[in-house]
Formats: C-alpha cells, sequence, structure tokens
C-alpha cells in the first residue's frame, strides 16, 4: 500500500471478497525527498487506511535492495548517456520481485496492488491486459510480469475506472479518496531535481551541440543528461535555426549530441534489446502494437524477431520519433479466443479492441513482451 487511492482501495475490495488482507507498504528510498510515493506521509497514511478498514498494516524496509536495484542502474544508464525508467525497474526488482518474494513466507498466496491494468486467464495461460480506464492504464510499466508472478498477483483495480476508484474511497470515508495522484520520481527532488542528483554520484561533463553536418551549435552543460527527443533546455534559441530542432544522436566518447529536425528524428525501426515475453516468444513476422511510453498511442507494426532470443527488430506501418535508448518498448496483441476488428472496419490479426481516446480504436489489449530501446 503506497498511501494513495488506488491500493487503498484495492485493500477494500479484497476484503469485500471474503479474503484475508493485511496492508503492506515499502521504505525503499532512505534519503531526502519532496515528491514520489515514498514519504513519511504517504506510510502514514497506508496505516491510517488499514486502521479504518481494520487491518493491520506492516512496513518492509526494503531501501538496500532499492538503492542497489533501482537508484544505482538509474546513475549508471546516464553515465552512458541512456535514459532510464526507474519505475520500471521498481516494479522489476521491488514490487513484483522483493516483495512478492516475501508473501509465501508469511503465509500468503498472493498480492494486491493498485495497478490499473488487468490479470486474466485462458487455459493454464495467464494474460497481463490493459486496465479498462485507458487513461490511466498501467500496463506498460508491468510488461516483465511473467507465467510465475502473474499466478500470484491480484489487480482488482484494472476493471475499474479512475473515477468510479474515488467514488468507491469517498463511499467508504477512506482518507485518501482526495488525495492526488504520484507523478514523480520518489528519490528526485524538485528543489535540486535530476542534475542535482545525478551530478553528486557521477561527474557531469560539457558536450558539444553539433548538427547533422557537424556545424557546431553550442554547448550543454552535462551531456549525460541530454535524452534522445528532447527538444527545450539545449540553448538553441540564442542560435538562428529556420525548424525546431530535436537531439537525434548522443555520442559520448565525442563528448557530442546530434541535432536535427524532426524529419531526421523519425524511425522505421524499433530494436528492442532484453526482451522479456509474458508468456510465450513471438513467432518472426507476427503482427503487433508497439507502445513506446507510458500512455503513447500504440503503433502498427511487424514483430521481425532477431538472432538472441532476448532480442529484436519491430518493423512500423508508419515512421514515429526514435526511442531514447533504455526507454522501454512494450508488445500489444490478441488474447486468446479474442476476436476484433480494425478501425477502419477489417479483420486484424490483433483482439480485444479498447478506446484509447477520441476516435481511435487499437486492437489488442493483451501485453505480449517488452524490453529497451537499443
Amino acid at each position: 500500500m503506497s498511501g494513495g487511492v488506488d491500493s487503498s482501495v484495492a485493500a477494500a475490495l479484497m476484503l469485500r471478497e471474503g479474503h484475508e488482507v493485511v496492508g503492506a507498504t515499502m521504505k525503499l528510498w532512505g534519503g531526502p525527498s519532496d515528491s514520489g510515493c515514498c514519504s513519511v506521509a504517504d506510510v502514514e497514511d497506508a496505516r491510517r487506511v488499514c486502521q479504518q478498514l481494520g487491518i493491520a498494516h506492516h512496513v518492509f524496509n526494503f531501501t538496500a535492495d532499492f538503492e542497489r536495484d533501482v537508484v544505482a542502474p538509474y546513475v549508471e544508464a546516464h553515465a552512458r548517456a541512456r535514459t532510464p525508467n526507474p519505475c520500471i525497474a521498481c516494479n522489476a526488482h521491488l514490487k513484483f520481485g522483493r516483495f512478492l518474494q516475501r508473501a509465501p513466507l508469511l503465509d500468503f498466496d498472493a498480492i494486491v496492488t493498485g495497478h490499473h491494468a488487468r490479470v486474466t486467464r485462458s487455459g493454464t495461460t495467464w494474460q497481463l491486459r490493459r486496465g479498462r480506464d485507458v487513461a490511466k492504464d498501467q500496463s506498460y510499466v508491468l510488461y516483465m510480469l511473467g507465467q510465475a508472478e502473474l499466478a500470484r498477483v491480484l489487480l482488482p483495480i484494472g476493471e475499474l475506472t479512475k473515477e468510479q476508484v474515488r467514488r468507491l474511497a469517498s463511499d467508504l470515508d477512506l482518507r485518501t479518496a482526495g488525495k492526488p495522484d504520484s507523478q514523480d520520481v520518489c528519490f528526485i527532488s524538485k528543489t535540486g531535481g535530476r542534475a542535482s542528483f545525478v551530478g553528486k554520484r557521477i561527474p557531469l561533463r560539457e558536450g558539444r551541440l553539433v548538427s547533422s553536418s557537424g556545424d557546431d551549435l553550442g554547448t550543454v552543460d552535462a551531456l549525460e543528461l541530454v535524452t534522445v527527443g528532447q527538444r527545450r533546455g539545449l540553448g538553441l534559441h540564442a542560435v538562428s535555426l529556420p525548424d525546431r530542432r530535436y537531439v537525434v544522436d548522443v555520442d559520448l566518447p565525442r563528448r557530442t549530441a546530434t541535432v536535427g529536425t524532426l524529419e531526421d528524428l523519425l524511425v522505421g525501426t524499433l530494436q528492442i534489446d532484453d526482451m522479456v515475453w509474458s508468456y510465450l516468444p513471438l513467432l518472426p513476422d507476427s503482427a503487433v502494437r508497439a507502445q513506446l511510453s507510458a500512455h503513447g498511442r500504440p503503433l502498427r507494426g511487424r514483430w521481425l524477431g532477431g538472432p538472441e532470443p532476448d532480442g529484436g527488430t519491430v518493423v512500423l506501418e508508419e515512421p514515429t520519433r526514435r526511442v531514447a535508448p533504455g526507454q522501454a518498448v512494450v508488445l500489444y496483441g490478441p488474447g486468446s479466443g479474442d476476436g476484433a476488428r480494425d478501425d477502419e472496419g477489417g479483420d486484424v490479426e490483433l483482439g480485444g479492441d479498447v478506446e484509447l481516446g477520441g476516435d481511435v480504436v487499437l486492437g489488442g489489449d493483451v501485453v505480449l513482451g517488452g524490453g529497451t530501446a537499443a
């Protein structure tokens, strides 16, 4: 229980279904923090909600694990000019790693979280699906869950919209009913920011901004913090350029960041490393929808595979902006027995249509697997 409204209602729903429920909060970050989901106030909110629900509350201290598996890799990624996602690392190593491992040691059968996603079963196969509230869907950050994890995870909030969650919390008079969602990285303070945090752990050095033809455009204070796709904070307002410019590549050994137009940033293929599959690896030439950010629009493409099972290539139907190396690419497709028609009325190989907003409809709401952009 993070101290937020989603995990509070998840606990209440499990009680309503007749389960034996105990609340547990992970203490992850031991340093200063003024943001995120790991504050003392959050722990107190979780404790008070458990008190309201009449269940016990425990705090598990995983600060050493968090430092080793989340914070240190976050900093190391910046040292290699990659763009890490610490929330995904936290889910993989802490929430559905150490925390899930502790449950059977305490004689519990499963863990429950407040994530907006769903777990379903088809025969002997567990499937991770998008949450009913697609605007709040969090399946993207759970792509690393395999069969062993999905078999012991309950996600009751995934069947509800955020509005329904808050209404239930209000009906139960839970103290977290109106609490805002946490949006920030818990160990990066609003006052110091990313540059201050990373700069205390590794040297941050100046880099050159160059055009695709090699012309000098200026400098940046910390090349290690520059991200592919970045447009702001480059100081290019002082340079007379006809179009908006974006970072299209970062070359750490040469201490340069290449800046180009939006057209220069577009790619037609995605190379994915560290691939993990929810159940079975896809066959080459399988149709997929590739999602490149937590709430990004899924893109049609085909999985081509690669020489190694933990890597491969997706060819997109339409070019998209290059994904910053280190960011997650998650592949969606059909669930067993799903049937669907695409938004143009034709038959598609992807099933379980979900409205994403406006007139956009995507086929396939099941997470097939995911990895990191090369």
